[in-house]
């Protein structure tokens, strides 16, 4: 969590030294500017020292909105100031080659036009961040799946992660959404909650409603283990929500046997857990049946691929939340991001996920979704 911190300075630095000290603002109206962007750049340091922690800011909701806009804000002006930077460094070369080219803009000018474009972009993709998601439908073959479960519809949901800037409302809202969609199944790929059980009780409470024809199942996230993992896991087991921990279980499902098997997470061993094993959540299940993993970050794909699986779910990448930003976490994440991908016989589906980390809550151009999956024998 550190490099969070350490990116908040360089976002101060270099929109201070960069935009603010520049721009045509009297002494006063300067220091004024460069106080409220430290502020903006140090939100997660002061959720981390005196409200709450990194993973669960706990804050009135209209203040935490505020402060994560002013964040999600400075961002977006940092990257069209560094932008505009390098094209200015593409034109101060272009000049010194052609000595005619001149720079457009003034220097007040540019620093009202990147200001406000930083602004109006944060405002609507912190309004998408948090919007209800939609639904979503993807045809997914399957080579082995059996004609008999043609058509099986599983619904996905992951990286819920309800708090005080996701509350219970709008997981209510989701959650009637999915009922809605009448599925076979509900898998849900971690990353349900940011909190710990006392402050999330009631946020979480709605998934108890989520009903499918032959269950709900869920595999644990990297989120879970931040506040409170051991009470997280008896109360998504009171309500109704069983996490699988390297196992398995068996559905019969049309007259075939259906596994479902999840995976430990890859943070499981910072925290004295054992970490992801696909052998083990796969010991003892039948020989040739369709196989559904799930396993909330998708890095290990490649080689859950040659183990007999038919279908991974994973999330974690959120999609990479707004376009640009998605190359980096894509690099992060062993190049998948969203969507389905062919990995040989197994086919690997990478939900963009249903909600957001608090301290960063943006999509532009990468839309949240609860994602329904239509099985096809291939």
């Amino acid at each position: 969590m550190i490099l969070i911190h350490l990116y908040g300075i360089l976002l101060f630095l270099y929109v201070t030294f960069r935009l603010i000290l520049p721009a045509p603002l009297s002494h006063g109206g300067k220091a004024l500017a460069v106080a409220l962007v430290f502020l903006a750049s140090q939100f997660h340091l002061c959720i981390r020292l005196l409200f709450g922690s990194l993973s669960s800011p706990e804050l009135p909701y209209p203040l935490l909105l505020g402060l994560s806009y002013a964040f999600v804000a400075l961002t977006l002006i940092f990257a069209l100031l560094l932008l505009r930077d390098l094209v200015f460094l593409g034109l101060f070369l272009a000049r010194r080659l052609a000595p005619a080219t001149r720079v457009p803009f003034s220097p007040g000018r540019r620093a009202v036009v990147l200001s406000g474009l930083g602004l109006t972009l944060g405002a609507y993709g912190v309004k998408q961040g948090l919007k209800t998601p939609e639904v979503r439908t993807t045809e997914v073959p399957l080579p082995r799946l059996p004609a008999a479960l043609d058509g099986l519809t599983v619904v996905q949901l992951t990286d819920l992660h309800a708090s005080a800037l996701l509350p219970a409302p709008r997981v209510a809202a989701i959650v009637a959404a999915v009922n809605d969609l009448r599925p076979d199944l509900i898998l849900c790929t971690g990353d349900l909650v940011d909190g710990s059980t006392e402050n999330r009780r009631d946020d979480v409470a709605p998934l108890a409603r989520l009903r499918a024809r032959y269950g709900v199942y869920a595999c644990e996230g990297n989120h879970e283990y931040y506040a409170d993992y051991e009470g997280w896991m008896r109360h998504f087991a009171a309500l109704g929500l069983p996490l699988l921990h390297n196992a398995h279980t068996i559905l019969e499902v049309r007259g075939h046997p259906l596994v479902i098997a999840g995976l430990n997470d890859p943070m499981a061993p910072l925290f004295g857990r054992p970490g992801p094993d696909v052998e083990k959540a796969l010991d003892g299940a039948p020989a040739g049946a369709t196989t559904l993993l799930l396993a909330h970050q998708p890095v290990f794909a490649r080689g859950n691929a040659a183990c007999g699986v038919d279908l991974q779910l994973s999330g974690h990448a959120h999609g990479g939340q707004m376009l640009g930003l998605d190359q980096i976490v894509a690099a992060r994440n062993d190049g998948f991001l969203r969507g389905l991908y062919e990995l040989e016989a197994m086919r690997l589906f990478v939900s963009p996920g249903a909600g957001l980390w608090a301290g960063f809550p943006v999509r532009l151009g990468v839309p949240a979704e609860i994602s329904r999956l239509v099985l096809r024998a291939a």
